[in-house]
């Protein structure tokens, strides 16, 4: 199912409308109208704010199978589960078929030049492993240079972007709640 039809019968399901859950995330019903139309696919950090307000986990809003116990990922099955959003990144979340899990593994490629500028917050902590590239991130007054096979392990609650170096950067980002997510 198209992520947008799945946000959309998710909340018509709990009988709440455009504009309960967008004031929820803190955005406008315009931005969901368009999100739950397909007519824009939004960055992780809205995805995660849309799952939390509609008491969900993110992994169903991207996945329609659920397998308990243990998750085999393939690198090209990754590759054709990546979703080009339009904030210059591409991400496919990894293991989203597993519904009762506490992270929430992403593999992300973005290209510079393309990639939003816009600081994002949310609940929880977040783990960043790069494997192509190098960029910069910013959580909250602090500058961090990660290369290849650099991590950086934050409070997502905390301000944070990042700035390409590299024309390509491709890593690996792990987002935690406070619950199972």
């Amino acid at each position: 199912m198209e992520l947008g039809s799945k946000i959309r019968k998710i909340r018509k399901a709990q009988n709440r409308s455009l504009d309960d859950i967008a004031k929820a995330c803190g955005f406008t019903k315009s931005l969901l109208s368009k999100i739950e139309n397909g007519k824009t696919v939004p960055p992780i950090g809205t995805l995660i704010k849309i799952a939390e307000a509609l008491g969900t986990k993110i992994s169903i809003l991207l996945d329609d199978q659920d397998i308990n116990g243990t998750v085999f990922t393939t690198h090209r099955m990754s590759l054709d589960k990546m979703v080009q959003t339009d904030k210059g990144y591409a991400f496919s979340a990894i293991a989203a078929e597993r519904p009762e899990k506490w992270m929430q593994p992403f593999y992300f490629v973005a290209r510079k030049g393309k990639t939003g500028k816009r600081t994002v917050s949310h609940v929880g902590q977040e783990f960043i492993y790069v494997l192509e590239g190098t960029m910069i991130y910013y959580v909250g007054k602090e500058e961090y240079t990660l290369n290849a096979g650099d991590s950086l392990y934050f409070d997502s609650v905390e301000n944070h972007k990042y700035v390409l170096v590299t024309d390509e950067v491709k890593y690996l980002s792990v987002f935690c709640s406070n619950s199972k997510a």
